[in-house]
This record gives structure tokens, C-alpha cells and sequence, in this order.
């Protein structure tokens, strides 16, 4: 047999998985193909070349009132030792 096929038969089963072929990117698409981040438009593009923000297409964060609210947003990388109440009868 000769050392061409050989190396040629290695070659093709060294190749990708067939799987991988399968996932479209924009360098395996056409030149004009853009993929995106799954993000979703928050408007249009004009002809002109602006772009025109629809106020529907924005998120709406609902935020519930804090004011008496007894956590705080921040919590610490190093938490200090605190003793509460019920920690110190549970000690005696």
C-alpha cells in the first residue's frame, strides 16, 4: 500500500466531528450572515442610517419598596463574628 493513501486515511479519520460542522457561525456563514448575542432589538434602523428606539421594546424593571426594609443590599467577602441574642442564651 502506498504511504500517500495511508496518510490520507489517517487524515480523514482525524477530522471533526460531524456535529461541529453543524453549528453556524458568522465565519462558517455567508458574508453577510451576523449571528448576534440573543439579544433582542430594542428598535429599527431608517433608511438614512439612524436608529429609532421604541419605548415598548424596552425592559421594564419592576422594583418593590424598601424603605422599611431590615436587610442591607450589601453583603460583605468577610464576614465578621456577630453574637445575637439567641446565640448568647444558647451558650449558658
Amino acid at each position: 500500500m502506498p504511504l500517500g493513501l495511508l496518510l490520507g486515511l489517517g487524515r480523514s479519520w482525524r477530522r471533526k466531528r460531524t456535529s461541529s460542522l453543524d453549528i453556524l457561525s458568522s465565519k462558517r456563514g455567508p458574508r453577510d450572515y451576523y449571528k448576534g448575542k440573543n439579544c433582542k432589538p430594542t428598535g429599527f434602523h431608517t433608511r438614512k442610517g439612524g436608529y429609532v428606539v421604541v419605548n415598548e421594546k424596552l425592559p421594564n424593571y419592576v422594583v418593590p419598596d424598601l424603605t422599611d426594609f431590615k436587610l442591607k443590599p450589601y453583603v460583605s467577602h468577610c464576614p465578621i463574628n456577630v453574637k445575637t441574642a439567641e446565640a448568647a442564651d444558647s451558650a449558658k
